[in-house]
C-alpha cells in the first residue's frame, strides 16, 4: 500500500492532524519537541460522494471507500541532515514513504512553543527543504563513490548513474528538488533507485486557527505559502485546522455539520487533504456497484483495464475478456444502467483501455 508521510518542524500540528485524518489517537500530540520518535502509521478512507449516489441507483447494502496510508514522522530541525534532533533517523523514515505532506504552521498561539520562536512558514519550509536537499547531496555523493569502480570496469548502468548524479548535484546545490530536473525515461528510472527525499511528490498543508477557517485567504501566511510553493515547487497547498479536525472526530455527522456551520464553513480541510494526497500518490479510483455493495477500487493513473480487474482478484487480470464501462457522470445523468445502454453511454472496452477516474465498471472474464 502506498503511503504519504506527514513532515514538518516540531509543534506545527503534525500529530494532531495525523490523529484527525486517521480518526485515531495513535500519535502523541504534546507541547514539546520530539514527542514523536517512531513513526505512527494509520489507514485513511478517501471521501467520495459518488459512492452514496451510486448506491441509490443500485440499491446497495454497503459502501466501501478507497483507502491508503498516512505516516506521522517526527519533527525535523535545522541540522537534521547532520544528525541534529535524531535527524538521520527521522530522514530515514521519510525515505520509506511514497509522497510527502509538509505541514506548516500558519497560526499564532502563545501557549504552543514554536521551535524557532516566531511564526514564519516560508522560513520553516526553507529549513525543511534545506535538510532534505543536504541529505540527498550526501546520499548521491556516497553513491557516486560506490559506483565509480563499476563504471571504470565498463558497467554501463553504473556509468549512466554517475552521469545522472553529476547533473543532479549542482541542481540540488542550487536549492532545487530532484523531481524538478529534466530527465529522460531512462534517467527517471535510475533516479527512483536513488531513493531521493526531494524526488518524492510533495503537498503542503497550511495549519490555521479556527478563526481563519472560513476565510483562509485573509490569513497573510497562507497567501505567502500558496505563492511560494506554486513558484518553487509547482504544487499547491491545502488549508486545514488540525485543532478543529481533532474536535470533529468525536462528533456525529449531524453535530459535525452544525459545528462547522457555526464556524462559517460547510466542511473542514481533512477530506480535501486526503483526496489531494491520494492524487499526489498517483492513485485513481474506479467504481463497481450492485445490490450487495458499491465500492471504490484503487489503481494507478494510466493503468489499463486488465490491471484494474486484477485489483479485485489476480485471476481476473489473467482471464480478462472485456470491461463494461460507463463514466460516473453519464450513469448518474441516465439514472440507470439500462438507460445508459440505450443511449450508447455504456461501452465495451478491451485490454488496451486506460481506466479513467470515476469509471463504473463490470468485468467479463474466462472464470
Amino acid at each position: 500500500m502506498l503511503s504519504a508521510g506527514i513532515v514538518g518542524l516540531p509543534n506545527v500540528g503534525k500529530s494532531t492532524l495525523f490523529n484527525a485524518l486517521t480518526q485515531s489517537r495513535k500519535a502523541m500530540a504534546a507541547n514539546y519537541r520530539f514527542c514523536t520518535i517512531e513513526p505512527n502509521q494509520g489507514i485513511v478512507t478517501v471521501p467520495d460522494e459518488r459512492l452514496e449516489v451510486l448506491s441509490k441507483i443500485s440499491g446497495s447494502q454497503k459502501l466501501i471507500p478507497a483507502i491508503f496510508e498516512f505516516v506521522d514522522i517526527a519533527g525535523l530541525v535545522k541540522g537534521a541532515s547532520a544528525g541534529e534532533g535524531l535527524g538521520n533517523q527521522f530522514l530515514g523514515h521519510i525515505r520509506e514513504v511514497d509522497a510527502i505532506v509538509q505541514v506548516v504552521r500558519c497560526f499564532e498561539n502563545t501557549n504552543i512553543e514554536h521551535v524557532m520562536d516566531t511564526v514564519d512558514p516560508i522560513r520553516d519550509i526553507d529549513v525543511i527543504n534545506t535538510e532534505l536537499i543536504l541529505a540527498d547531496i550526501d546520499a548521491i555523493q556516497k553513491r557516486r563513490l560506490k559506483q565509480a569502480k563499476a563504471a571504470k570496469g565498463g558497467d554501463k548502468k553504473a556509468s549512466a548513474e554517475i552521469a545522472l548524479i553529476d547533473r543532479l548535484e549542482p541542481h540540488l546545490d542550487s536549492g532545487q528538488f530532484a523531481f524538478s530536473i529534466e530527465a529522460s525515461p531512462e534517467e527517471a528510472a535510475l533516479m527512483k533507485g536513488l531513493f531521493l527525499l526531494t524526488g518524492k511528490p510533495t503537498l503542503f498543508a497550511c495549519n490555521v486557527g479556527e478563526e481563519d477557517l472560513a476565510n483562509p485567504d485573509g490569513n497573510p501566511w497562507v497567501a505567502k505559502v500558496r505563492d511560494y510553493v506554486a513558484h518553487h515547487h509547482g504544487t499547491g497547498c491545502v488549508v486545514v485546522s488540525a485543532e478543529i479536525e481533532a474536535e470533529l472526530v468525536s462528533l456525529s455527522p449531524e453535530d459535525r455539520a452544525e459545528y462547522l456551520a457555526g464556524l462559517g464553513v460547510e466542511q473542514g480541510g481533512a477530506g480535501t487533504l486526503i483526496r489531494e494526497a491520494y492524487y499526489l500518490l498517483g492513485l485513481r479510483t474506479y467504481l463497481t456497484t450492485g445490490e450487495k455493495e458499491t465500492r471504490a477500487w484503487t489503481i494507478r493513473a494510466g493503468d489499463k483495464a486488465p490491471i484494474a480487474a486484477g485489483v479485485i482478484h489476480s485471476d481476473f487480470e489473467k482471464s480478462f475478456i472485456s470491461a463494461e464501462t460507463v463514466a460516473y457522470d453519464d450513469l448518474v445523468s441516465c439514472g440507470s444502467f439500462a438507460r445508459a445502454r440505450e443511449l450508447g453511454k455504456l461501452r465495451t472496452e478491451g485490454k488496451e483501455y486506460v481506466v479513467q477516474d470515476g469509471d463504473v465498471m463490470e468485468f467479463k472474464t474466462f472464470l
